[in-house]
């Protein structure tokens, strides 16, 4: 009981640091940040800080695949329907649009662009657990739509870099300018998409019925 009560004290602090760090991280940036300011906000001890998470790096790291992992409305909301192509990519667009838009997650790849320049380690890691997971979802719908009977214009791989671009693109340009003159709107989004769903060869029926969708991920493409 004892190690039970510890490990859920524990779990509720690492979850109070996490918020603190994020909300400081996103309020002052991540260097102005202090791990004192975040024991301030959070409460508990440098101590305990230090045993979850090592050092301000490990926090960081801590804080951006917590955001990564929050989102997983898009596996439930098609792990157990079948869709044709032309409904589940709205579908999926609207999701990734939804969370790469986000302000929150956009101050948090400015973050992320910075920490990658000067750490390779982490670069690779973070994308590992975001892009490359994304992607071979995608990667792997494609390819079971062609099994299934979808003539289509490109290889799997080519498809899924393509259509995460119709998204992720909007998103590194608000990233890096803060703003731009161009309205990123769903309809414009999804005007996009339907030249890339034509374009793809999936604007046909599938020859069967179309498989179910999963994507394992809660975060996008973002480098």
């Amino acid at each position: 009981m004892i190690t039970i009560t510890l490990c859920c004290r524990l779990d509720q602090r690492r979850r109070a640091f996490i918020d603190a760090a994020r909300a400081l991280f996103l309020e002052q940036g991540y260097e102005r940040t202090t791990l004192g300011s975040i024991v301030e906000r959070a409460g508990g001890s440098l101590a305990t800080l230090y045993k979850l998470f090592g050092n301000k790096d490990g926090l960081l790291e801590a804080v951006v695949f917590d955001r990564a992992a929050e989102s997983e409305k898009l596996s439930r909301r098609l792990a157990t329907t079948r869709r044709s192509p032309s409904e589940a990519l709205p579908i999926i667009a609207a999701d990734l649009r939804e969370q790469l838009l986000d302000p929150e997650f956009l101050a948090l790849t400015r973050i992320v662009m910075t920490r990658s320049i000067e750490d390779q380690a982490f670069a690779r890691k973070f994308f590992d657990r975001t892009a490359t997971g994304t992607r071979d979802d995608l990667v792997e719908m494609f390819t079971q739509w062609q099994k299934d009977g979808a003539e289509l214009t490109a290889s799997p791989c080519v498809l899924a870099d393509l259509f995460l671009d119709v998204i992720v693109s909007d998103m590194h340009s608000d990233a890096i300018s803060h703003s731009t003159k161009i309205v990123h709107s769903p309809e414009r989004t999804n005007a996009r998409l339907q030249i890339f769903i034509k374009g793809a060869g999936l604007d046909e029926p599938v020859g069967k019925q179309a498989p179910a969708c999963r994507i394992t991920k809660t975060s996008p493409d973002i480098g």
